[in-house]
This record gives C-alpha cells, structure tokens and sequence, in this order.
C-alpha cells in the first residue's frame, strides 16, 4: 500500500509540481513551501527586539505608537519580493499564511509586541479587494494570529477612499494621496484596547500613518505595528 501511494505521489509531483515560493525549484516535502536554500537567504530585520528601530524612527513625530517593526529587508529581484509577489498577485494565500506565522513567531520572541488585544489588518478599497479576490494584509494576520492566538478584527476600519498607488510618488504626494482615506465602523469594539496594524511592505509610511491616527481617534486605544518587509524610498 504504500509503494502504491509513493507511486501516486510521485505521478501527482509529475503532472501538479509542488514547487517553492521563493525560486521555483521542487519540493517533496508535502508541507514544505520554502526551500532551504531560499529559508537561509531570509533577510531578517531583527528590528522586533530592537527598541528605537528604524521603522519607529519614521512616525516619530507623525503618530503615537507603542511599538513597531519589519521583519524583514525588502529588495528589488531578492527572496523576499518574488515571495510578496506570489502572495499579492499569484493567488498564494498558503505563503501569506506561511509569512504571518513567521512574522507572529518574532514578534512573540521579542518581549516588545506584548499585551495585544486584537488584530487590524491594513484595509484595501473593496473595488480593489474584489478583484484581487482578498486582502495581503488581512492573509499575512491570519497567519499572525494562528501564531499568537490573538483575534484579526476585519471591517472596523474602512478605507472609504480609493487612492492610487504610492509606488512612484513623492513623500508629500504619498501623504496628500491618502489624506481622509481611512473611517471607523463599530468603534465601540476597540475602546481601550491595544491594536497591532499589519501590513505587507512600508517605505514612507503615509498609509500606515493615516489608518494609524484613524485607529487613535478611538477612546484609549494604543497602537503598534508589524510589516513584512521595509523597502527603502
């Protein structure tokens, strides 16, 4: 029986190749999604235990937050681009699952992201969400909150503005473009509790800012954040 099943697995491997999500080379590991090459090449921050760390240097003086960090270096053709790519716009929500869990494992070893209430996923415009079928962000809180067993709170803030992409604008444009994109909805959920925001990539900030001070204007809530990745302007 399981010479039968070995040969099964091996036609299935032929003609449905389970690959990684980094490079492309196969994988045998049924649960593997990441090879090891790819795992090693990982560019970790280590910005979850450093307090001071250069994604807090950029809201200071922008907003209040408790904490915040990347976990990883974003760069142009490196692992962790063609890993976003897969999860943004290949349809790979298992890799985004995958990601958040590694985010919640550093954040849960760093001492710094503790006494979480809740989950906040940075929102899409539902015109966008609907045709990309889902949310990176609210994908990337799954996985988090798996790993911290700490609840995602989706639909409480809503981003009621479509903005275009910040990709190639200026830092003021960035600002000037999501000024008034964010509103609450069912505020009452998150008085007075500490909210982590989560989002996939931060380069100036200018969103994450503009959901963050729409999170603050709630009654004694606090606030800290996690991305994936910081990509430099």
């Amino acid at each position: 029986m399981k010479y039968l099943s070995n040969i099964l697995e091996d036609a299935l491997q032929l003609f449905y190749p389970h690959v990684c999500a980094g490079c492309g080379d196969d994988l045998h590991g049924k649960l593997q999604l990441i090879c090891f090459s790819c795992m090693q090449q990982l560019p970790y921050t280590d910005f979850a235990k450093i307090p001071d760390n250069q994604i807090e240097h950029i809201f200071y003086g922008r907003t209040k937050i408790q904490s915040a960090c990347s976990i990883f270096y974003f760069s142009k053709g490196q692992i962790v681009q063609q890993l976003i790519h897969q999860l943004k716009y290949k349809g790979n929500q298992e890799i985004g699952i995958y990601l958040g869990k590694l985010m919640g494992e550093q954040l849960l070893n760093s001492g710094r992201f503790n006494n979480i209430d809740a989950i906040i996923p940075l929102p899409m415009h539902p015109d966008k969400q609907k045709k990309r079928g889902y949310n990176q962000a609210e994908i990337l809180a799954n996985g988090l909150s798996q790993k911290m067993n700490i609840p995602v709170l989706n639909k409480i803030i809503l981003r009621s503005k479509k903005t275009s992409t910040q990709t190639k604008k200026q830092r003021l444009e960035r600002w000037t473009n999501v000024d008034g994109t964010f509103n609450v909805q069912n505020e009452e959920s998150i008085i007075g509790k500490h909210i982590l925001l989560i989002d996939d990539v931060i380069t100036t900030g200018a969103t994450l800012e503009a959901c963050s001070n729409t999170i603050l204007s709630i009654e004694n809530t606090k606030l800290s954040i996690a991305v994936l990745a910081h990509a430099s302007d």
